[in-house]
């Protein structure tokens, strides 16, 4: 109870506080299965940890570490972390972002010590360098849930805006012979995706929820459609698209570990940093970014200060569109040259999983969607290494990792309010 004076007499003021368990819950969770399968499944010898490749232009000697203590020190260092997010917890304070992104670092380098055994070598430059890859299309995927959810109009169709976006893209690429008339194509894919989208949900009212999962379906049917009958019997053709070459950049490209990772990629990439860095400035710095959160927070008022709310939630569900249309791009013109039914499988859904995960924020988004290709390559690398975990489990890993995220985390972060709500004027 807080008394506060007001005029003559006193006002009798409840201060309700609120314990957050979900943080302390899920590290525990994490705390108790790393132990079962340290205490299940012991380790001997040494883990090798490779810093650099041997093309590196900076040579790194490889790191070794007894494997069994290095594991149960970070196991109990991960002990002490959670019960610092229980205490935080019981004194009704929140739990620093700090905590987990130290947490899962550790909680990694415990389980690769692990998976390392025996003389196991982990590859640190190439394993990040695999996860960034991995990671392109759900970074446009989810700045393309960020824009969209903050102007108030869900985006359950980013997955077709990828899927239609890589078809595009490969189909004028390879007429063309030109990747970059098949990017410009990727984004009129995803623009028209998005279109659809918009008109149904802000035009006619439709449910955005019903209209995103039925353009997914839709965007599925008519690319498989397309590709038996069109680029399948035209493989050289219409399916065989040029790719963008990796450019290294003077200097960063040298730099030892995160050179090669971050400064040694195609221009789609190198675009991805500016596009984030362009997004989320603009959100809180611009007047464009200061409409779209109002269109998506509180629409009636923006409408009495002269914002025109559907036009701004329309072209900005475009605009996500064409940004989710280049992650589609990388696809057919980065990662493989030819277009295959259903080839995004279902990355659209992480993607939107990591918009929700990163509390609608650009940066937040980006670094979850980061966390999610990490694990989708880490199952590539548990399977090198040779570990005794079932291959089927491995295939679950980017899920159960995605689920996890979500379930303990974003319980505590709070959607747009006018998120799936349509504005009717007057």
């Amino acid at each position: 109870m807080t008394a506060v004076a007001a005029g003559v007499g006193e006002i009798q003021l409840d201060v309700v506080r609120t314990r957050h368990f979900k943080v302390p819950i899920t590290l525990t969770i994490v705390d108790v299965l790393l132990g079962f399968l340290f205490l299940v499944a012991p380790v001997t010898g040494d883990s090798v940890f490779r810093l650099a490749d041997s093309g590196s232009a900076i040579a790194l000697a490889d790191v070794h570490v007894p494997s069994a203590p290095t594991m149960w020190i970070s196991w109990v260092l991960l002990a002490l972390l959670t019960v610092w997010a229980w205490l935080d917890a019981a004194a009704y304070r929140r739990t620093q972002l700090w905590l987990p992104i130290v947490y899962a670092v550790l909680a990694m380098f415990a389980f690769l010590t692990w998976a390392a055994q025996d003389g196991g070598v982990v590859p640190v430059a190439g394993t990040l360098a695999g996860a960034l890859s991995l990671s392109v299309p759900l970074v446009y995927g989810a700045l393309a849930g960020v824009i969209g959810e903050r102007g108030g109009v869900v985006n359950i169709a980013i997955e077709g805006q990828l899927l239609l976006g890589a078809f595009s893209a490969v189909l004028l690429a390879s007429i063309t012979g030109n990747p970059y008339v098949g990017l410009i194509g990727a984004m009129i894919g995803g623009v028209f995706v998005a279109f659809v989208l918009a008109a149904f949900a802000i035009r006619y009212l439709v449910d955005q929820i019903i209209v995103g999962v039925v353009l997914n379906v839709l965007v599925s049917g008519l690319t498989g459609f397309l590709y038996g009958a069109l680029l399948a019997p035209n493989q050289q053709t219409m399916n065989s698209a040029p790719t963008f070459p990796k450019w290294k950049i003077p200097l960063l490209g040298d730099i030892p570990v995160i050179g090669p990772v971050f400064f040694h990629q195609p221009f789609i990439v190198y675009l991805m940093y500016v596009v984030v860095a362009v997004v989320a400035w603009g959100m809180y710095r611009t007047r464009w970014g200061l409409r779209l959160r109002s269109v998506g927070e509180h629409p009636q008022a923006a409408d009495t200060v002269g914002i025109k709310v559907n036009p701004t939630r329309f072209w900005n569900v475009l605009l996500a569109g064409a940004i989710a249309g280049i992650g589609g791009a990388y696809f057919t013109l980065v990662s493989v040259p030819h277009f295959t039914k259903d080839m995004t499988a279902g990355l659209g859904f992480i993607a939107l999983a990591a918009v929700i995960f990163g509390g609608w924020d650009p940066i937040k988004a980006t670094l979850a969607a980061l966390l999610f290709g990490f694990a989708t390559n880490l199952q590539n690398l548990l399977t090198v290494l040779k570990t005794p975990i079932p291959s089927e489990f491995m295939l679950m890993l980017p899920y159960i990792v995605t689920i996890l995220a979500v379930a303990g985390f974003a319980g505590q972060i709070r959607a747009p309010a006018a998120d799936g709500k349509p504005y009717i004027k007057g």
